[in-house]
């Protein structure tokens, strides 16, 4: 799909399907994309997030850092437009992209790491039945600020038992 994607959509098609908003941004997708999607037995696996009723794109989620060998996975999503948070389009996102990582990815673990400010994210991890299990130090480098990050993890007969 993704060779599909990158060979025969434009640039600024490329950046409405895959909910970016600038050059700049798509110079990074296509590096990651020139890079191997697959590399070392990981691999790399989003959707984007439609409203569904105009059509535009305002999120995306999906995997990252996917181990094959190890049947584990780091989820990722994000909202772009302010007006489309807290209305409880990511759960019902996330929900899709859990079943589908669950069921069709073989996932037997999926980790969640979030900004310790971020109270919505973490609320989310919650509802899903996410495990805090480390605070990870100094992890991500932000406006020149060195910052912590929270560990979550939701493993699959969690999720499936439910």
């Amino acid at each position: 799909m993704h060779d599909y994607i990158y060979s025969n959509f434009p640039d600024d098609e490329l950046l409405a399907f895959l909910g970016l908003s600038s050059m700049e941004a798509l110079e990074v997708e296509k590096l990651k994309y020139r890079g191997g999607l697959t590399t070392f037995n990981k691999s790399y696996a989003y959707h984007t997030i439609k409203d569904k009723a105009t059509g535009t794109v305002i999120g995306r989620c999906g995997y990252h850092t996917w181990y094959t060998q190890h049947n584990r996975a780091e989820v990722f999503y994000d909202i772009y437009p302010e007006e489309y948070k807290r209305q409880g389009i990511m759960t019902e996102a996330l929900q899709a992209i859990l079943h589908f990582g669950f069921t069709k990815m073989n996932l037997h673990r999926v980790e969640a790491i979030t900004a310790t400010y971020n109270t919505s994210s973490i609320n989310t991890l919650k509802k899903f039945g996410f495990t805090q299990e480390a605070v990870l130090r100094e992890h991500y480098l932000v406006d020149g600020i060195m910052e912590d990050s929270l560990m979550f993890s939701l493993l699959k007969h969690e999720f499936l038992n439910d």
